[in-house]
């Protein structure tokens, strides 16, 4: 079986997630991912936590099917390592702090006169120009720059995102953005600069918040976990404790969500409610009638009325739920992978390919793949390898 970036190397100057989420995807794909980390430590993503077999959660997430180099790029010996490396590479990246690569003589255009083959990406915080290049990026705090915690939360208090979407959508757009170079590469022969900042991806993913302000208007209220401006569209509790997420779109399934789930059909004329406009506007009423029918219920009741009437509706599952999940269950979506502390489940990327199945290989150790590669390149080993 061959995959779509057999053949491809991709070093990786990487450490947190936007570049490792990124370059693991290359690597699902069948690209070999030299992922060069500081000897002894490593990446710091590797202690954020010990979740894991005490390992941390967001390092076996981004970083299966990778070797890992520990080199020490201060040094001439490590500096010349990597140097080799890239004269043989396709691809590197880097998520390195502002100008630390350019200062260690790796920009593109240095790159790309001894190597015009490579292609270079670069992701970083806000871009490698204009008056913010220099400051610090994490992904709170791209977040907040970005208005996403401005339409995320209460109307009491934001709310940050649940999981790192600046990095996630930083390092897709570094993927999408790489795969793009390969095509372009293979019609030219040479190669280029991929530049990718966290602030510009995530406000891509602000585009609907954004026009919805268009000219001045007023933005999108936060509203928790309801829609912002439809009505019944969010959490309601159940009588054993579950919570159930609905999602009415239009009249016609608000006229069926009386009759069939609340059984009070007249409630669906009712001048109070008889449209989302209205609807929006008496949303505490309206929540306490809902309250009332549901709150008699168990989960697996109110499923059932929701199918009858055809509403879309969700569990409003927690980790173990999802981790349970029946669907990804039943779609063989679940494979196990190695780590330098046993085998763990790690779900397959999303989309299935009819050509090819995705790359599941180990998470490394910290220079685990040292001597291999040092054998690879003809050189020795550094001093305690």
């Amino acid at each position: 079986m061959t995959r779509p970036l057999d053949g491809i190397t991709v070093v990786s100057l990487e450490h947190a997630i936007a570049a490792p989420f990124c370059t693991r995807h290359l690597a699902d794909l069948g690209a070999r991912v030299i992922k060069v980390e500081r000897p002894g430590m490593g990446d710091f993503a590797r202690a954020y936590d010990t979740r894991v077999k005490g390992q941390s959660s967001h390092f076996v997430w981004t970083n299966r099917s990778k070797e890992s180099l520990a080199l020490d790029l201060k040094d001439a010996q490590g500096m010349a390592v990597l140097t080799q490396l890239l004269a043989r590479a396709d691809v590197l990246v880097q998520n390195l702090a502002p100008g630390a690569a350019a200062r260690m003589g790796l920009s593109f255009e240095a790159l790309h006169a001894a190597h015009p083959r490579l292609i270079v990406c670069d992701i970083s915080g806000y871009g490698d120009d204009g008056p913010y290049r220099d400051k610090k990026a994490y992904d709170l705090l791209i977040q907040s720059e970005a208005g996403m915690l401005s339409v995320t939360g209460t109307p009491e208090e934001p709310s940050k995102s649940g999981n790192s979407i600046a990095d996630i959508a930083a390092g897709m757009y570094a993927y999408s953005g790489i795969l793009a170079a390969l095509l372009q590469r293979g019609r030219t022969g040479e190669g280029s600069r991929v530049e990718v900042s966290m602030l510009e991806s995530l406000a891509e993913w602000m585009g609907y918040p954004m026009y919805y302000a268009f000219d001045g208007g007023p933005p999108p209220p936060r509203a928790g976990a309801s829609h912002s401006s439809i009505y019944p569209y969010g959490p309601f509790a159940v009588g054993d404790g579950n919570t159930i997420m609905l999602g009415l779109q239009n009249e016609r399934e608000w006229k069926q969500f009386c009759e069939k789930v609340l059984q009070a059909p007249a409630l669906a004329a009712n001048p109070r409610f008889d449209s989302n406009a209205k609807r929006n506007t008496h949303r505490a009423e309206l929540k306490a009638l809902i309250a009332q029918v549901f709150g008699a219920l168990d989960i697996s009741q109110v499923e059932q009325r929701l199918d009858a009437a055809q509403i879309a509706h969700a569990r409003m599952n927690d980790m173990a739920g999802l981790w349970a999940h029946p669907q990804l269950r039943a779609r063989g979506r679940w494979q196990a992978v190695d780590t330098p502390a046993g085998e763990i489940p790690a779900l397959l990327p999303p989309g299935r390919n009819s050509s090819f199945g995705y790359r599941m290989d180990a998470v490394p150790a910290v220079g685990q793949h040292n001597a291999a590669i040092f054998r690879e390149l003809g050189i020795l080993p550094q001093e305690g390898e």
